[in-house]
């Protein structure tokens, strides 16, 4: 497999930005009266995930790569609560976002791996 050039190359970032695509749409069909609550916290931590890993791949050590894919790995599980919050609270079917979620987790994982 070619080495990523651009942090676009990165499938760990690609099913990311999947997941952040996913949680805007189902964030449109939360109640008007989570838009400054549940909606706008979920959307910010889903894009948190995708901007660290790009972020990340910027990085000059593998150190400083390492960090920022802990501060994505750390708003994944952020995301996570999210999800159960919005199930409990019978906001939406939400398995979609868990199996996208659980996929980009593997991913960073092992992504994080391979650079240690």
């Amino acid at each position: 497999m070619e080495p990523a050039k651009t942090f676009r190359d990165v499938i760990a970032w690609q099913k990311s930005h999947e997941y952040v695509l996913s949680v805007y749409r189902y964030t449109k069909g939360l109640p008007k009266d989570e838009l400054f609550g549940l909606s706008s916290q979920f959307r910010r931590a889903a894009v948190s995930v995708a901007a660290n890993i790009a972020e990340g791949f910027k990085r000059r050590t593998n150190k400083d790569k390492i960090r920022q894919y802990n501060i994505a790995q750390a708003s994944l599980e952020e995301c996570r609560y999210y999800e159960i919050l919005s199930k409990d609270l019978e906001y939406g079917d939400t398995s979609l976002l868990t199996a996208l979620l659980e996929e980009t987790s593997r991913l960073l994982d092992a992504y994080i791996k391979k650079i240690k």
